[in-house]
């Protein structure tokens, strides 16, 4: 890939800043612990908010009894979902569907559903009152498995009401009478042709289970009513959004509601859309008072979900082991509501094939409604399952045609210029670069010590791509101030990806001033501009260009000021001179403005699209492992990954990106799973549901940076905080096989999974 040059700004420059990793603007109030959270904020006359849930999976609502709940000291109100809908009346909510009720109605459909909320002055009077809710239902037929919804008489929703917010989903109507929120379909080629004339053919089944994000700051948020105006504080991944979707609730214009978002300890896509401000913010005016709900971490189990899945592959390849046609069949639970499912379904689904050349492609693709806790983004968006599934049976046929599952890859692999499933032609895509790096840092071509004894050893490889999601708008202001300073104005959130830092990177490299010298305003929808959302890795992409843009245009009109005032740009000047210059004073402000909207063809009827996606992001993972045959414990020695994100805006942050996603779903991969039982979750605590310690990381990590370009980016850049999720569960599973000959085709890998396997190959099978 070329070396890229970038122009660097006129005026005092500071040096270049993209490319460079100065320190985090965040780092110093976190460290110190003067970071301000919603979680730690107070307002005079708060009540706090404890919600009661439903304890059946599938129910019509006979009665809710408050009245001991409402007779406890310190209870202000009770809501039920008829409290809500005298303020709200049509109550529902949701980003592709309003389909989620802000306290249940008429039914419930999942365990830990909300049914109700008490408002106290105390959170733990709060948290009694709500255990002296009784409720009584009449039960319903549940489902739970996403197969069994294709085809269930038990109904989770009667009627769907499409949103029509987005533009890529304004196409949802969902299917009367089913299950089925979204079917997503992609035809090219002739898939049966190929199957037909293929000297083989492999099919296979592949699941993946039910987990939780776990931010370390669970879910929170504050409604404050102000005059006729209301104010949410809320750890959100989506200001612009909740500003939305309140707004529309309430039937409001959208100057009455502020939503404001300090920093926000983590999210991976938990805290997107409207998850507690609905709630909140109808409490708050009923009560006519500020009301605070901040989330247990056993809440959270219950609030939010990754996809259960199940893929059904089928693939024919010739006689040299070239892929000629693939079938992809995905299933995705996504539990009792659609929150962002059906995007989910259609956006990651178009990828199923993988990132490989096949001129015949068939994919069904279908968001399915069950009666467990809803499912929607979760880093990767869906992307992590579906490389779980293709890459495991890359290594199959591999095996099977007796070939190296490198050359198999490489063999297959898509190229630029080449057309996606979607149609859509490859660009600026580093896929075999990647490939090949990880390949050459774990030595695959090199012999290494397979074990002796009952400890074996070996590796596996994979890779995965993601597109991004399009068409979104980002927004972007930049100010300079009479005295020269500069603030950047964005609703792009920081969760601890750095997108704060990297974003006054981009300003400071066409400004030429440091980075430390830009001021970032969080998230303010009274102050910071309109932007979709942080997520998908798409903020370094999208929020970058406006950023850019907005950056280019405060340079411009600072130019212009001083050209008009005598003095010469190109030569260097102070700012805080050209404003003296201008006015006979400090003072005035100019303000630059970047919209940014990436070019998008919608698919015609067979999923074909010229422009699907405006980038790829590409992550390839091998791994060596070692396997302890009497135990099914497994041990990885060596991780090595490497990701395509063009041309890394912060190194360093990109780095620690890099090493997040991968250690995130190695826990996805080896232990996390959200156990049930009659749609309950039976494990909704860290004591049970175990997410990796610093005994679990691998004993060597190495995390590379591809360098690559991205067209049309800022600075050449583009997303990296799910792309090395994409090839670690695959990687490590074909690992397991190599080094004791066993295939798992489920996930989490657990050394049960994997003891059962070697004990069920040597006919000696473990007796439950």
């Amino acid at each position: 890939m070329k070396k890229i040059d970038y122009p660097q700004a006129q005026g005092p420059v500071a040096g270049p800043q993209v490319g460079t990793s100065p320190p985090r603007l965040e780092a110093r109030r976190k460290v110190t612990g003067r970071a301000a959270y919603v979680h730690n904020m107070t307002v005079p006359r708060m009540l706090h908010a404890k919600v009661f849930r439903s304890t059946v999976a599938h129910g019509r609502i006979r009665s809710i009894d408050v009245s001991e709940a409402l007779a406890l000291p310190g209870v202000h109100w009770v809501l039920t979902g008829e409290d809500i809908r005298e303020l709200v009346p049509n109550p529902y909510y949701g980003p592709a569907f309003h389909d989620q009720p802000v306290l249940a109605l008429e039914k419930v459909r999942y365990v830990g559903e909300p049914v109700a909320v008490v408002l106290a002055d105390d959170p733990y009077v709060a948290a009694d009152a709500a255990n002296m809710i009784v409720a009584e239902y009449d039960l319903l037929e549940p489902v739970y498995d996403e197969i069994e919804a294709m085809t269930s008489s038990a109904i989770v929703h009667e009627e769907l009401k499409p949103a029509g917010t987005f533009p890529d989903l304004k196409h949802l109507n969902g299917k009367r009478d089913t299950n089925i929120a979204l079917d997503y379909h992609l035809r090219r080629g002739d898939v049966e042709a190929a199957f037909a004339g293929a000297d083989r053919v492999f099919e296979h089944e592949f699941r993946t289970q039910a987990t939780m994000h776990v931010p370390l700051e669970p879910m929170v948020s504050m409604a404050v009513p102000d005059d006729d105006r209301l104010i949410i504080h809320t750890a959100s991944q989506s200001p612009s959004f909740v500003r939305l979707e309140i707004a529309r609730l309430l039937g409001w214009p959208e100057n009455r509601v502020q939503v404001k978002v300090p920093h926000l300890g983590g999210g991976f896509g938990a805290k997107l859309y409207i998850k507690l401000e609905a709630l909140v913010a109808c409490a708050a005016l009923i009560a006519r008072a500020p009301v605070k709900l901040s989330l247990t971490m056993e809440e959270q189990f219950y609030t939010i979900t990754k996809h259960p899945t199940t893929f059904r592959i089928k693939t024919a390849v010739d006689g040299e082991g070239r892929i000629t046609g693939r079938r992809c069949q995905i299933y995705w639970n996504g539990g009792a509501y659609a929150d962002i499912g059906p995007r989910v379904t259609q956006k990651s689904g178009f990828t199923a094939p993988g990132p490989y050349d096949i001129d015949n492609v068939e994919i069904e693709s279908y968001a399915l409604y069950t009666n467990r806790p809803p499912a929607g983004a979760l880093r990767g968006f869906g992307i992590p399952q579906l490389v779980w599934a293709y890459e495991s049976q890359a290594d199959l046929i591999a095996r099977a045609l007796g070939q190296d599952p490198l050359e198999f890859r490489r063999r297959n692999l898509l190229r630029d210029g080449r057309p996606q499933a979607t149609g859509t032609i490859m660009q600026d895509s580093a896929i075999h670069e990647t490939l090949e790096l990880v390949a050459e840092r774990i030595g695959w071509t090199e012999p290494f010590d397979r074990g002796t004894g009952p400890v074996k050893r070996g590796r596996g490889i994979a890779i995965g791509f993601k597109a991004s999601i399009s068409p979104t708008t980002s927004v972007a202001m930049v100010t300079i101030a009479a005295d020269g300073s500069v603030s950047l104005s964005i609703s792009t959130v920081d969760m601890g990806q750095g997108s704060d830092t990297a974003m006054a990177q981009i300003v400071a490299e066409v400004l030429g001033i440091r980075t430390q010298e830009v001021n970032v305003v969080h998230p303010d929808t009274d102050a910071t501009p309109y932007d979709m959302a942080t997520l998908g890795s798409r903020s370094t992409y999208h929020t970058g260009n406006a950023v850019k843009l907005a950056a280019e245009d405060a340079r411009a009109k600072l130019w212009a000021m001083a050209r008009e005032a005598g003095i010469d740009p190109q030569a260097g000047f102070s700012r805080v001179a050209v404003f003296k210059a201008h006015y006979g004073m400090q003072a005035g402000t100019i303000i630059g403005t970047g919209t940014f909207i990436p070019d998008y063809a919608p698919a015609d009827a067979d999923g074909q699209s010229p422009l699907v996606t405006p980038y790829w992001m590409i992550g390839a993972t091998a791994v060596e492992v070692e396997v302890d045959t009497r135990t099914g414990h497994l041990r990885i020695a060596r991780m090595i990954n490497a990701v395509d994100c063009g041309k890394p805006l912060n190194p360093r942050i990109v780095e620690t990106q890099i090493s997040g996603a991968a250690t995130m779903q190695l826990g996805f991969t080896l232990s996390e799973e959200m156990n049930f039982e009659a749609g309950q979750v039976t494990n909704a605590s860290f004591s049970d549901y175990k997410i990796p310690g610093i005994h679990d990381i691998p004993v060597v990590m190495e995390n590379h940076i591809i360098e690559a370009e991205q067209s049309n980016a800022p600075f050449g850049a583009k997303g990296v905080g799910e792309s090395s999720t994409f090839g670690i569960s695959p990687s490590i599973a074909n690992a397991i096989e190599d080094a004791v000959g066993v295939r798992l085709f489920e996930l989490p890998l657990t050394p049960e999974k994997v003891l059962r396997a070697i004990r069920d190959a040597a006919g000696n099978p473990l007796k439950d």
